[in-house]
């Protein structure tokens, strides 16, 4: 399961980096542009997935919003990471009331469902990229805090940490060389498993139409306007942006899943030995 999510990962990633220079040459369609395409034709050699209603096509808004869905998502965990894990180790570590606000902090935005929570906070903030990460990032950010913790807490027992308190090391240093090592191994699982759940949450705010400007390709936004014309058979504005998502969402999970297992292997390994 973990090579195809890292298949599917590194075909999304080609998609990405090639989407822009190939729209740009000419070879794909502006995503935005459809004025000289008929609205709604169906997909055909001049369009390989159709157009939509305004004329737009849809592989190049498809092929583009990947670009976009992994941008987003990817800026916005890796920002919950540099948040929750170090507020996670601190909490671990110290203990005390630093531990008791922290975790009453982070227990209240983790009982909030997710996709609420996002939706406030895009609202609040706005369309635009980094309205939408942020977005994202803060419902994350529990996450990570809650899994570091509770290994900060466990690996803080072992007797490698009271010599290094006992040879005078402090708290940063015993932080950074000794806990760091030992508790970020879960991170990777979480993080990919995280990703395909930002993506469906991304998606969810473009339908409801708060995620990101109407000039930026993204496949919930599509969707939101596909519905209109499903009923009527046009399927096609529905299908392509759809299965991108569903695919990656897939991979993503495939590779969590993988990494979960193999992760769960090594420490049975370790035990073992």
């Amino acid at each position: 399961m973990a090579r195809v999510g890292v298949w599917v990962l590194i075909v999304y990633g080609l998609v990405a980096l090639l989407a822009g220079p190939a729209i740009h040459l000419g070879v794909l369609q502006d995503p935005n542009i459809g004025l000289d395409n008929p609205i709604y034709a169906q997909p055909s050699w001049g369009h390989l997935c159709g157009t939509d209603r305004l004329g737009r096509d849809v592989c190049s808004r498809t092929l583009a919003g990947a670009g976009v869905a992994l941008q987003v998502v990817f800026s916005a965990l890796l920002v919950a990471l540099a948040i929750g894990v170090p507020l996670g180790m601190l909490s671990g570590y110290l203990g005390g009331l630093v531990d008791r606000l922290l975790v009453l902090l982070m227990d209240t935005l983790y009982t909030l469902p997710v996709l609420l929570l996002s939706v406030v906070l895009a609202f609040l903030l706005g369309k635009g990229l980094p309205n939408a990460a942020a977005a994202l990032c803060v419902v994350y950010v529990p996450q990570y805090f809650r899994v570091v913790r509770n290994q900060t807490a466990s690996v803080k027992a072992e007797l490698f940490i009271d010599a290094a308190q006992s040879l005078g090391a402090g708290p940063y240093w015993i932080m950074r060389h000794y806990l760091l090592r030992n508790v970020i191994t879960s991170v990777p699982v979480v993080l990919t498993l995280n990703a395909a759940d930002a993506v469906l949450v991304l998606g969810g705010l473009g339908f409801l139409g708060l995620g990101l400007p109407d000039s930026i390709p993204e496949w919930g936004a599509d969707l939101q306007q596909a519905l209109t014309a499903l009923p009527t058979g046009i399927w096609w504005t529905a299908l392509y942006p759809g299965l991108a998502m569903f695919v990656l969402v897939l991979g993503l999970s495939f590779l969590g899943e993988g990494l979960d297992a193999w992760v769960s292997g090594q420490a049975s390994g370790s035990k073992a030995e």
